[in-house]
């Protein structure tokens, strides 16, 4: 499409893609501001490149645009490429020049209408366009324009010189802005795309021309676009699709989209595909949904533009690659000896397979064979008909050898089946439960779910849907484990037994993701229909429903949850054993879980002298111990007694064991645990770097209530750093599911996040009013597991903003209570420092001493430095200048080594205002001001009034008032709103508060 612009269309609306869009913006600017530039777009079939690169012609106004995709049937024809990019334009008079660019005499050309050059069905199916893309061209086109002074005629019997594609951009730049767009250029013959390649990376050699190029994820590294920017498609985040499924659809029923979203995988085309697949009343939740929701001719019509192409032979090949994967679709890949050994049984050549390598469809690495891409994957599987499929996995049964890979080889066998088999899936099932049988849990879900369908009756199918359920959920596949669990209920209803099981995973979910009441009261119906049955099945559910309890702050029903014993042993079943679910938890009952239950018991009720000895046995077992869920409640015993560094060492060994299990389900707990232990020890770094990589991993599971508390906690990370943007995300993030889900403990963290980054700023009567809540008795109090951590913080903020009255002092006597028990290391010197900061100044000195003599036994260095903050505070009000500089020094350089920038800053302040210098002085028009002058200006331009001023600093709303008309003075401003814009601008780079 060759077009001239003289307004710029109404391009259509991309979602998710605000940062691609931004870039091929700033490419286009630079061309409407004279310069040059080129950007490679690159992405798997579906992303949307083809949608971006029309977006950017429809919107480019400021001159001339040419447009064309590549047309894959032409691409063994020479120069092809370029004579689809030349030809949309009638012939103009050739200048005097012709012949130094174009090696031939030129020829007539017929015009040609300025429209897209039409792309064959295999790049269609490659790049499908956005279908709201028709939206952004002009409704009249332009009339067309010729650009470049070459005949297309010319260029595809001779071509063009390895200058000449260049040549003709300068020319043609030189009379207006130039944008060329060429989409899927992958699929150019290789003498256009070398030509391509060859002006793209001299681009900034000619003036006002920009290069907007579309290629496939597998080819941006070949050599012809090799040093070319490259902007990289990822898939659409979730926000992103469901705006897109709105545009489609309107307002389809919250199930069907919750179904729509989960199967198109952030791929927009599919999301299309599948909504263009189902009927109004599919949609609107009237009528089932098809099954698969993704089947083979969608997933075709989306990626299988490649596939069209390839030899039968190499098909045929793929289609065992993917039969040999589908075993393990999380791991690296089939092993290729299998795969060649069933291609040779199939009489099929290995060397079939360097066509998809070639074609970007299959790799090779490490005895391993590949297709990286899932929606190729599943479209290789599923676009075959079913006896192709089973063919596929009679091969590879019949190649593997039966003892050394039992699993994979049953498995095969029953993927290859046409109906039920009792024997085989007895004998697929016990595989998947036996312990001496390697394999993920994933692997042992798909081999439950296979032997449930070749299984005839009801109780026994029902069984193996939970086990693969179960499996599910520790392989991280929550989706996944909930159709399970749905199958399996209508088979389960006349066995309490095999209700109890349902019931146990269902309430695992949703203790991780949903409601933690709704998931205490099914562990608690899994515990009375397991009791005699399964007894460790309900001992483990009791634990779940105590953590769920624990997780909504409820004590009572924590300790109603590990109250009477569960019988020793089970009274039998009537089912087989490989049929009555996973080899999880261990058969025989463990005495470190009594240990626990009874530690705990005592703990939750108040007996903490009674906790210490079974919970110490706890620990002692955890040293030799492997089992991530032992270890984790190991690691929850050591917080529960104050020994924080074994909490640190148990939660990482609980760490390195789910992750060695593959139990991704897992994984984002011991990181949640990990992460919380080493914020309790004051390794703030450490617990940001571990609450990230769990937040991502919590989402990559769909643990929603995991996400919440790593959100929690680098929302208390960011209050010592003070970074405002983290602490407000993580802050909201972390209430949005706390809310529903009653997630009392991670709510209770973030509004402690935000008071402690207030009193950080300076702001003492906000952070006592967001803490009073939270650690004074009542029907609003705190969370039982944290409430007492906060009140050093609830003390601070009430004496600092003058409202240390018998509130705060009841609150101080009752954390001495807490702090007797051992409970916590730095509660000792944060005791002392509560009463430093309530006694009056003949005894506040002593308990200062006292309180940084217990730091240095604590360790700790932020609550070290507050502590030094507090005391340098109080000497210099007691006017001891140079004591107080010593304090405040020390308190600096540890809060700059914590990172602690804001807590830093109230250092410096209080520095200054000893007359001492201090790092990083105020530039600009603040350093004419005193230090007093500055703390009471940085406080007003936050808002606060002269007696809040007043109430910060310790000083009278007089001396306020007059401090703050000598800075009106000085700084030459006449009101408190250009003081605060003024104070805003100065020091935007620090983000930083006054000192209090």
């Amino acid at each position: 499409m060759i077009t001239t612009q003289t307004t710029a269309a109404q391009p259509a609306r991309l979602s998710g893609r605000d940062a691609e869009l931004a870039a091929v913006a700033a490419l286009s600017e630079r061309v409407r501001s004279g310069r040059s530039g080129v950007l490679l777009v690159t992405g798997e079939p579906g992303l949307g490149r083809t949608a971006l690169l029309d977006r950017a012609a429809a919107g480019f106004g400021a001159g001339t645009v040419l447009h064309t995709r590549a047309a894959p049937a032409e691409r063994h024809l020479a120069h092809s490429g370029l004579h689809a990019l030349l030809g949309g334009a009638p012939d103009p008079a050739p200048p005097a020049d012709q012949a130094a660019v174009v090696r031939a005499p030129a020829a007539a050309s017929s015009p040609v209408r300025a429209a897209e050059f039409p792309a064959g069905p295999a790049a269609a199916a490659e790049s499908p366009a956005d279908p709201a893309v028709a939206a952004a061209s002009p409704a009249v086109p332009p009339p067309p324009v010729a650009p470049l002074d070459v005949p297309p005629a010319d260029v595809l019997r001779t071509g063009l010189p390895p200058t000449g594609l260049l040549e003709l951009l300068r020319r043609t730049g030189a009379r207006g802005p130039l944008l060329v767009c060429v989409d899927d250029a992958h699929l150019w013959d290789p003498a256009s795309r070398a030509a391509l390649g060859f002006a793209a990376r001299r681009a900034d050699a000619v003036p006002s021309v920009g290069l907007l190029l579309s290629v496939a994820a597998h080819r941006a590294a070949d050599p012809d676009f090799t040093g070319l920017p490259v902007l990289r498609l990822a898939p659409l985040a979730e926000h992103a699709m469901a705006a897109l499924l709105d545009d489609l659809t309107g307002a389809a029923d919250p199930l069907v989209r919750e179904e729509l979203l989960y199967a198109a995988e952030g791929n927009p085309a599919l999301l299309t595909a599948l909504v263009d697949r189902l009927s109004a009343a599919q949609l609107a939740g009237r009528a089932p949904l098809p099954r698969p929701l993704a089947d083979g001719p969608v997933l075709t019509r989306v990626v299988g533009g490649r596939l069209a192409e390839l030899p039968a032979a190499t098909r045929d090949l793929l289609l065992l690659v993917a039969a040999a994967h589908e075993q393990h679709p999380d791991g690296p890949g089939a092993d290729a000896a299998l795969v060649l050994r069933a291609a040779r049984a199939a009489g099929l050549d290995p060397a079939a397979l360097d066509a998809a390598e070639a074609a970007g469809v299959a790799r090779s690495d490490d005895n391993r064979v590949r297709i990286d891409d899932p929606l190729m994957r599943r479209a290789v599987r599923l676009g075959a008909p079913l006896s192709r499929r089973r063919a596929a996995h009679t091969l590879l049964a019949a190649v593997l050898d039966g003892d050394r890979h039992r699993l994979a080889h049953l498995s095969h066998r029953a993927l290859a089946a046409d109906g039920p088999d009792t024997r085989l899936a007895d004998r697929l099932a016990s595989a998947a439960a036996a312990p001496d049988v390697r394999a993920r849990p994933l692997q042992r879900s798909l081999a439950f779910a296979r032997s449930a369908e070749l299984t005839a009756t009801a109780a026994a199918r029902a069984a193996r849907l939970t086990a693969a359920a179960e499996y599910a959920r520790l392989a991280g596949r929550p989706r996944r484990a909930r159709e399970l669990l749905a199958a399996a209920r209508e088979g389960a209803a006349a066995h309490d037994a095999l209700r109890g099981g349902v019931e146990l995973v269902c309430g695992t979910l949703a203790l991780r993701d949903g409601p933690v009441g709704d998931a205490h009261e099914a562990l608690l119906l899994a515990a009375a229909l397991l009791r005699h049955r399964d007894p460790e099945g309900a001992r483990g559910a009791r634990f779940g429903a105590m953590e769920a309890a624990w997780a909504a702050g409820d004590v009572p029903s924590c300790v109603a949850a590990l109250g009477p014993d569960l019988p020793p042993a089970a009274l039998g079943s009537d089912l087989p054993p490989a049929a009555l679910g996973p080899d999880l938890p261990p058969a025989a009952p463990s005495s470190g879980d009594d240990d626990f239950r009874t530690g705990m018991l005592a703990a939750l009720s108040g007996r903490f002298g009674e906790a210490r000895g079974p919970l110490g046995r706890v620990l002692d077992r955890a040293g030799s111990d492997d089992d991530p869920v032992r270890l984790l409640r190991a690691g929850v015993a050591a917080l529960v007694l104050g020994d924080i560094a074994t909490a640190c060492r148990v939660n990482a060994r609980a760490l390195a064991a789910a992750r060695a299990r593959d139990l991704a389900s897992l994984v984002p707990q011991a990181l949640e645990h990990l992460a919380y232990a080493e914020l309790r020890s004051g390794r703030h770094a450490r617990a940001r770097a571990h609450a990230e990589e769990g937040l991502r991993a919590a989402h990559h599971a769909g643990q929603r209530n995991v996400a919440a508390h790593h959100h929690a906690t680098l929302a208390l990370v960011a209050s010592i750093e003070g970074d405002a943007a983290a602490l407000t995300a993580h802050t909201d993030a972390a209430l949005a599911t706390a809310g529903p889900h009653g997630l009392a403990q991670a709510a209770a963290l973030a509004e402690w996040a935000r008071a402690r980054a207030d009193l950080g700023r300076g702001l003492a009567l906000d952070a006592a009013a967001r803490l009073g809540p939270l650690v004074r008795p009542g029907h609003r109090r705190g969370h039982f597991a944290v409430r007492m951590l906060m009140v050093p913080c609830f003390v601070e903020a009430a004496v600092l903003a003058g409202e240390g009255g018998d509130g705060t002092a009841t609150a101080v006597e009752e954390f001495a209570l807490w702090a007797d028990l051992g409970a916590d290391p730095q509660a000792p010197a944060q005791l002392a420092r509560c009463r430093a900061l309530l006694a009056p100044p003949a005894e506040a000195e002593a308990f200062y001493t006292y309180a940084l003599a217990r730091h240095e036994r604590a360790g700790g260095d932020v609550e070290r430095a507050r502590t030094l903050l507090l005391y340098g505070k109080w000497l210099r009000r007691r006017r001891r200048p140079r004591e107080a500089r010593g304090r405040l020094k020390d308190a600096l350089y540890a809060f700059e080594r914590a990172g602690a920038a804001v807590w830093a800053e109230q250092a410096r302040a209080e520095l200054r205002a000893t007359g001492a210098a201090a790092a990083r002085e105020t530039p600009g028009p603040l350093a004419s001001l005193t230090p007093q002058q500055l703390r009471i200006a940085r406080c007003v331009a936050e808002g606060a009034t002269n007696r809040e001023v007043a109430q910060r600093l310790s000083i009278s709303p007089r001396t306020v008032d007059h401090h703050l008309r000598n800075a009106f003075a000085l700084l030459g401003v006449r009101s408190r709103v250009e003081l605060a814009r003024l104070v805003s601008r100065e020091e935007e780079p620090n983000s930083v508060g006054p000192a209090t």
